[in-house]
C-alpha cells in the first residue's frame, strides 16, 4: 500500500527508550538485593559479569537527566524482583523499594512517564531453588510481587508491562539463562509449556490486580513479536509459516487478549503430548486478563520452509531471541536472501516491522507501543569524546519511517521505546555489543571511568522527538 500523504505521529506519541534492571543497574548483590537467576548463571565465555553493568544504580540521576535532555516522554525500565524481595517472597528490602521510588520520582521531575516492566529475565534464585515457574505456586509468588509494586508505586506509575519476552523464555530459555528443568523430567516440551502456562496465568492475574489497585492504571504484555515469512509461495511453506507465527507469537497475544490457547499451538502441544495441566480457576483467570494495550519487542522477521516428518536433516547453528531452529513436522528455519544483517548476524528488516505492526493491530485492535527495537554494534569513543554511530541512526530512521507508514495504514500506535536508552550488558555478547544513545566508558573487563558520552544518535533522536517524528 502506497500513500499519497502520510499521517503525522499523534501529538501525544510516547517517544523514549528502554533498559532492564539486570543489564543496566549493577549493584547486583549489594544494597539488600538477593541473587537472581542472572547472577548465578554461567556467564558466556569472554563476557563480563553483572556486578556493575552501567552502574545505573548509582548514576540514575545523571542518566535520567540525559534522557530528559533528549526529550524523552517515557522511560521503560524493569524492576528487579530480588531487589524488592531478596528471597522472592516474604521479606521486603526497603533499600530496593527506595531505589525505585527515587528513580520514578526522578523521571517525573522531568515529566518523563515511567513505563515499568514487572519481570525481565530475572527470577530470584531463591525461587528457582523452589522449582521456579515449574512450581504451581509461582503464580502466587508473582501476584505477591505485583501487589507489592502496585502498593509501592501505583500512585505514580500508571503504565505497566507484565513479562518481557515470555515467548523467548519459552522458546530459547537456556540461551537466556532462565530455564530450569526438574530432575527426572521425561518430556521437556511438556515441562516448558507447563511453566509457560503458569506465567500466562500469573500475567492475567497481575492484569486484574492492576485494574483493581492502580487508579487509571493501564497494563499490557511485552512479548517479542515479528512476522515469520514463508520461504516460497509453495503452499506447504505457507502452512509452515502459519505454524511458526502461531508458536512464536500468536499463542502469547491470543492468551493475553482473549485468554484462550491458539488452536495451532494446541495442536502442536497435543502432537507432542505436551498440553498443560489447568489448575482450578485457571480458565476463568486467563479470560479475565484484559490488557489495555500491547507492548512488543521487534528486531527482525524470520523465514521458514516446510519441515515434513520425513525430513531427516538436523538443523544446527546459533539460537537466540532472533534465531531459532525449526520444529520437525511444523516448520524449518530458512535464511532470507533478501535481507542484510548486523555485525552480530541478526537480519535487518524495517519493512517487516510495518508488516508486523499491521498484523498485530489487525488481529487484536489494541493500541501498540514498541518496547524494544535497536541495533547492537561495536561503537568507538574518539579522542575528543565523540561516538559517530551513523549506522544506528540509519537503522532507527528506517524503522521509524515504517511506524509512520503503519500509522497511515490506520494502526493505533502509542509510542516507540528502542533498545536501549544507555549502553548496558548484552545477554549474549556482554559490554562490547552496544545499543544505547548514551555511551558508557567501560570495556568488557575494564570498568575505566564509567563516564557518560552523548553519541551522534543522541542528538539525532533529540531532534526526532522535538519534531514529533518530522525530522528523520
Amino acid at each position: 500500500m502506497y500513500h499519497k500523504k502520510l499521517t503525522p505521529f499523534p501529538k501525544d506519541f510516547l517517544w523514549g527508550a528502554s533498559t532492564s534492571a539486570y543489564q543496566v543497574e549493577g549493584a547486583s548483590l549489594t544494597h539488600g538485593k538477593g541473587p537472581s537467576c542472572q547472577d548465578v548463571k554461567e556467564i558466556p565465555e569472554g563476557t563480563s559479569g553483572l556486578e556493575v553493568c552501567a552502574d545505573h544504580y548509582h548514576h540514575y540521576k545523571e542518566d535520567v537527566a540525559l534522557m530528559a535532555e533528549m526529550g524523552f516522554k517515557v522511560y521503560r525500565f524493569s524492576i528487579s524482583w530480588s531487589r524488592l524481595l531478596p528471597d522472592g517472597t516474604g521479606r521486603v528490602n526497603q533499600e530496593g523499594i527506595d531505589f525505585y521510588n527515587n528513580l520514578i520520582d526522578e523521571c517525573l521531575k522531568y515529566d518523563i512517564i515511567p513505563l515499568v516492566t514487572m519481570f525481565h529475565f530475572d527470577m530470584p534464585a531463591a525461587l528457582d531453588e523452589r522449582g521456579s515457574w515449574s512450581n504451581p505456586d509461582s503464580v502466587d509468588w508473582f501476584v505477591e510481587f505485583a501487589k507489592l509494586m502496585y502498593e509501592s508505586y501505583g500512585d505514580r506509575v500508571k503504565y505497566w508491562l507484565t513479562i518481557n519476552e515470555q515467548n523467548m523464555l519459552t522458546l530459547v530459555g537456556p540461551v537466556i539463562g532462565t530455564l530450569h528443568i526438574p530432575e527426572g523430567c521425561t518430556n521437556e516440551i511438556k515441562e516448558i509449556y507447563q511453566q509457560n502456562h503458569h506465567m500466562l496465568v500469573a500475567q492475567a492475574k497481575a492484569m486484574v490486580l492492576c485494574h483493581e489497585m492502580v487508579e487509571d492504571g493501564k497494563i499490557g504484555p511485552a512479548p517479542n513479536i515479528s512476522l515469520v515469512y514463508p520461504a516460497t509461495c509453495k503452499p506447504e511453506d505457507v502452512i509452515a509459516s502459519q505454524n511458526a507465527n502461531a508458536i512464536k507469537s500468536w499463542l502469547y497475544l491470543d492468551m493475553s487478549v482473549y485468554g484462550v490457547y491458539n488452536n495451532l499451538v494446541w495442536a502442536y502441544l497435543e502432537e507432542n503430548d505436551a498440553t498443560p495441566t489447568f489448575a482450578p480457576g485457571d480458565d476463568e483467570a486467563l479470560k479475565n486478563g484484559n490488557p489495555d494495550f500491547i507492548g512488543f519487542n521487534y528486531y527482525n522477521t524470520s523465514t521458514v520452509e516446510d519441515y515434513s516428518l520425513l525430513d531427516k536433516e538436523i538443523q544446527s547453528g546459533k539460537s537466540d531471541q532472533q534465531n531459532q531452529s525449526g520444529e520437525k513436522g511444523f516448520f524449518k528455519s530458512f535464511r532470507n536472501p533478501n535481507l542484510g544483517t548486523t555485525e552480530f548476524g541478526w537480519e535487518i528488516d524495517p519493512v517487516g516491522f510495518r508488516a508486523t505492526v499491521r498484523e498485530i493491530y489487525s488481529r487484536y485492535r489494541l493500541p501498540l507501543i514498541v518496547t524494544e527495537n535497536g541495533l547492537g554494534a561495536y561503537d568507538t569513543l574518539t579522542e575528543d569524546g565523540k561516538i559517530h554511530d551513523a549506522y544506528r541512526i540509519e537503522y532507527l530512521r528506517k524503522h521509524i519511517e515504517q511506524i509512520q507508514l503503519a500509522i497511515t495504514d490506520g494502526v493505533e500506535m502509542m509510542g516507540y521505546c528502542p533498545w536501549s536508552a544507555i549502553d548496558l550488558i548484552s545477554t549474549h555478547e556482554g559490554a562490547v555489543k552496544r545499543y544505547g544513545f548514551i555511551y558508557v566508558d567501560r570495556e568488557e573487563f575494564d570498568l575505566k571511568t564509567l563516564d557518560r558520552y552523548r553519541k551522534d544518535s543522541f542528538f539525532w533522536y533529540k531532534d526526532v522527538i522535538a519534531s514529533n517524528g518530522e525530522n528523520l
